[in-house]
């Protein structure tokens, strides 16, 4: 029989090995069944360029609805349709450790510029007590230069060396939200109708972005049983970070086009919303875990039983690449923060643990549903660009001179030429796409870096294996072998140009 311990470390083994079952096998059987092998590669570059399509077609589906709304005036919608949006209250939560002033300034300075009414915010500086000079600095300029601007500023430090927390942006709102709780109370306001929002700290926000959001809240049938997700675009400092920060950073933002309009799988990540009910009702976010902003919507999902979803907000909002001041120390930020990303791993054995908890208070196929969307979605981030780009040539080179004669070895390579060629349809409406999605270009870079912006993207197999597959791999391995990550901050970093930003 195992013990509670022996059971959650078993689940916490299950996805590497999985992972490193696959490649294993794979590489054995190019040298002992090279054939076999070379049979496996075909199909699952059929299957991957199905998926690719797959992306394509949501991907232009979102793009349409992406172009929409953010031409739309949500305000006026809000004022034709919603008659009490006026008890609506919007608290935003600034997780602050070492970030720049200018940071914070821009950040706060896009909520100020949107058509929302910014006296219904109250804006949250959550600061750690480890630099808590910095945090009194910074909260110092938010009130002498934004205090006339929002409903209330508010300040919480987050002590050190709390029980059973992992210091980090979760452990930060944990405590920051049972700060913002009091509050809430002492005001007598409505949960359901404090709506939360949680941004980086370098988050620029669309100025139609809270009046769209609060319209979508206000019309959802049931809105504290939902999250809701913008489109994360990381082009702050695009024009002046490293080619393989710009493509991983459009990586993600078209990732997250494709699964907004696919809804099934929409988990929240980064910057999103959520009624503060549903914040309360959850146990506010972990303070124990890395992956907090996607663990929030696990919470919820089981505090209701099952009953609860993403609703996609096809509107962006612009975070920073994690550049530093060189570019190998940008790529080391690279690293980590895709490593970090993928600890979200740590989300399969806490699903098997508590949906085993749960028994049928959860129907099982929303079990299977979720079980298998957070690990497939990992064994694929590991796997899939090694099995394409190196294992799946592995049995080409290995196989002995008997299959080499064969007519299906001659035939191999090219079928698996036309289906790469085939799959180059994602990369290229990637890169097509792309354009539309960057800031305007400052005076300090010539016009023809729209060029490199271009032909940046013939790097992207080789960063989809360096600083994609290989930190997933080394996250998923950590924790089959109980190497526990803590929280890492992303270090992003802006170049002062001649534009003057």
């Amino acid at each position: 029989m195992f013990t509670d311990y022996a059971r959650y470390r078993l689940y916490e083994i299950l996805p590497g090995v999985t992972v490193w079952l696959t490649l294993i096998v794979c590489v054995t059987l190019s040298f002992v069944r090279p054939l076999w092998m070379i049979y496996f590669v075909i199909v699952f570059d059929i299957y991957w360029v199905l998926k690719v399509l797959n992306f394509s077609l949501y991907l232009i589906i979102a793009w349409q609805r992406y172009s929409h709304v953010k031409k739309v005036d949500w305000k006026k919608y809000l004022a034709k349709d919603i008659v009490n949006v006026n008890e609506y209250y919007h608290v935003v939560f600034l997780t602050l450790y070492n970030e720049e002033w200018d940071v914070v300034k821009t950040s706060l300075k896009s909520i100020v510029a949107s058509v929302y009414d910014s006296k219904q915010f109250v804006i949250v500086i959550a600061g750690e007590e480890k630099t808590r000079a910095h945090y009194e600095s910074i909260l110092n300029n938010v009130r002498s230069e934004f205090s006339d601007n929002f409903f209330d500023i508010v300040g919480t430090v987050h002590p050190m060396n709390l029980p059973d927390e992992i210091p980090g942006k979760g452990s930060n709102l944990h405590y920051s939200e049972q700060e913002l709780k009091k509050y809430i109370d002492a005001k007598g306001w409505n949960y359901d109708t404090v709506i939360a929002t949680m941004f980086d700290i370098d988050t620029v926000v669309h100025s139609q972005y809270f009046a769209y959001l609060t319209y979508v809240y206000c019309t959802n049938p049931n809105p504290t049983r939902s999250s809701y997700q913008p489109i994360a675009l990381y082009n702050n400092n695009i024009w002046d970070s490293p080619a393989v920060l710009r493509l991983m950073a459009f990586g993600t933002t078209f990732w997250m086009f494709t699964t907004l309009a696919r809804q099934d799988g929409l988990v929240t990540f980064s910057s999103h919303s959520m009624s503060w009910r549903a914040i309360v009702d959850a146990g506010y976010h972990d303070k124990r875990i890395v992956s907090e902003d996607s663990r929030i919507f696990y919470q919820c999902l089981l505090a209701y039983n099952g009953d609860y979803r993403v609703t996609p907000l096809y509107i962006p909002v612009s975070m920073d690449t994690v550049r530093d001041d060189t570019w190998w120390k940008s790529i080391k930020n690279l690293y980590r923060q895709q490593r970090r990303w993928a600890w979200g791993v740590e989300h399969v054995p806490f699903l098997l643990w508590e949906f085993r908890k749960k028994g049928n208070a959860i129907p099982w196929w929303i079990k299977l549903k979720w079980v298998f969307i957070e690990w497939e979605g990992k064994w694929s981030w590991c796997s899939v660009a090694l099995l394409i780009t190196i294992l799946g040539r592995l049995p080409m080179y290995v196989a002995p001179e008997s299959i080499r004669q064969t007519a299906f070895y001659f035939n191999a390579p090219h079928i698996l030429e036309v289906l790469m060629t085939i799959a180059m349809i994602g990369m290229l409406l990637s890169a097509l796409l792309s354009f539309p999605l960057l800031p305007k270009r400052p005076k300090s870079h010539p016009t023809h870096r729209y060029l490199i912006m271009l032909g940046q993207w013939i790097l992207l197999p080789f960063s989809m294996i360096l600083v994609s597959a290989i930190p997933a791999l080394d996250a998923v391995t950590h924790l089959m072998f109980g190497k526990y990550l803590g929280f890492n901050v992303s270090l992003k970093k802006r170049k002062i140009n001649s534009d003057g930003v």
